[in-house]
């Protein structure tokens, strides 16, 4: 595993100290644990979950630029939000899911592998009202992107990108949008998986 996680991030060009490399390990050992228990991801082997889940989440690193508030929407066990701030100490990371069972392995997450810039929340973000700004949410294998602007545009401001991590639906899903968004289509390369990945960048006009 700790070859394969090399050879991955080498590939994307991802630099990570080795205490930061043994956190995205012990993440996937606990993801791992819980999972038997609670079914929170229908990925059950872990060199898949370095490859779908844990890679695959890190290919948002470029697309973060400059933002220090991050929302991590639907975050259901912790993805991308976790494997992104074991990376960006620096920035802070919230993220939200209403389901209980995925909330608590979160927190048992950011305890056990000492995170102090993320904090989790469990409600449904259609009442989430959050006390501060943030310059960019990220959202992965969630709602489409209609349905997902429609519940975080009550705190959406000019300034906040938002990413939207998709397989090959993008192009239809933007049709859906209004003019009012100005709209980015990128495609992600991630080691290991042959799927197409896209990420959908909008932004207000």
């Amino acid at each position: 595993m700790e070859n394969d996680l090399q050879q991955g991030l080498n590939a994307m060009q991802i630099v990570a100290s080795n205490e930061q490399q043994d956190k995205l390990l012990s993440f996937i050992a606990l993801l791992d644990k819980w999972n038997k228990a609670y079914n929170l991801t229908a990925v059950r082997n872990k060199r898949d979950m370095l490859r779908l889940h844990i890679l695959d989440s890190l290919s948002l690193l470029p697309h973060l630029l400059d933002a220090k508030y991050i929302l991590d929407v639907g975050s259901g066990a912790g993805l991308p939000g976790i494997p992104l701030a074991i990376l960006q100490p620096n920035r802070k990371f919230v993220l939200l899911d209403g389901n209980g069972k995925k909330t608590r392995f979160i927190k048992q997450a950011i305890i056990e592998l000492n995170l102090q810039n993320v904090t989790v929340n469990h409600v449904r973000i259609e009442k989430y009202t959050p006390d501060q700004r943030f310059d960019c949410i990220t959202t992965r294998a969630f709602a489409t992107i209609s349905e997902t602007l429609e519940m975080v545009e009550h705190f959406l401001s000019k300034e906040t990108r938002v990413l939207f991590m998709k397989s090959n639906t993008t192009e239809v899903e933007l049709k859906e949008i209004s003019t009012s968004y100005n709209k980015e289509i990128i495609t992600l390369t991630v080691p290991g998986i042959d799927a197409p990945r896209t990420l959908a960048i909008l932004k207000k006009q």
